[in-house]
């Protein structure tokens, strides 16, 4: 469902991605770790076609993101913490918005607008504008966004941030129902309780590279470390050589 083969991302002499390659399959959640700097965000964007690769390609439900960036962007929903609003919208108008960017029109575009604002809590403030909005308010809005049009993938760039304890328990049984209908899920974090709680398997980036994959559990085995939070630090506090965070 989702594909990196090869992918690598230079930046003159800088390699923020390297000859990254991995597969989530439908119906799984597949957590993708690193320290500040390890290529996390940079592979993402590549996948969702905001970024060209150097070399490498990458594929969404048997689409290839270099050949067809169009088609992709129709396969997926992509979450990143940096994208902003349009903030003389309100939260309705801005979910609708990106509703018809992606072909929803009519009652089918009315259904899900009302959906997503159900699923993440949006009523109380749907009318608001966006650039009065608090950051969990942000947060919820960018989700339904991303949402709207119901895709087979997911790619999610540490979806919680700026959210309570309660709006993440959303995300999380938001994330758990999308697997159960199949979809592919790839998502960041530097919560390992996230990990823990919400992924099949697990692959951790050093300087660009991917040095640990497998479920969590294996990967803690690996490492012979007591917990996943143990056996993260001790992979990305290993010396990389050759390769730019």
């Amino acid at each position: 469902m989702i594909r990196f083969e090869r992918l690598t991302k230079r930046y003159g002499s800088l390699t923020a991605v390297a000859d990254l390659s991995l597969e989530v399959r439908g119906g799984e959640v597949y957590a993708l770790l690193g320290p500040n700097g390890a290529g996390k965000t940079t592979a993402l964007r590549c996948l969702a076609s905001l970024l060209a690769p150097t070399s490498g390609t990458t594929w969404v439900d048997g689409v290839c993101t270099q050949d067809d960036p169009v088609g992709v962007r129709r396969r997926l929903a992509f979450l990143a913490a940096s994208m902003g609003l349009y903030e003389r919208l309100s939260a309705t108008e801005l979910v609708q918005y990106f509703g018809q960017l992606h072909g929803l029109e009519g009652d089918r575009l009315d259904e899900r607008v009302e959906a997503m604002i159900e699923l993440f809590g949006i009523e109380s403030f749907r009318d608001r504008l966006c650039g009065r909005l608090s950051t969990g308010q942000r947060q919820r809005v960018s989700l339904a966004r991303a949402l709207v049009h119901d895709p087979p993938a997911l790619i999610l760039d540490e979806p919680t941030i700026g959210l309570d304890v309660l709006s993440g328990q959303t995300i999380y049984e938001f994330i758990d129902r999308e697997r159960a209908r199949g979809k592919a899920v790839l998502f960041s974090t530097h919560q390992m309780d996230e990990v823990d709680l919400l992924a099949d398997r697990v692959g951790v980036l050093r300087a660009g590279r991917l040095v640990a994959e497998g479920s969590p559990q294996s990967v803690v085995a690996d490492t012979g470390e007591a917990s996943l939070a143990r056996a993260f630090l001790s992979l990305v506090q290993q010396p990389e050589q050759g390769v730019g965070s």
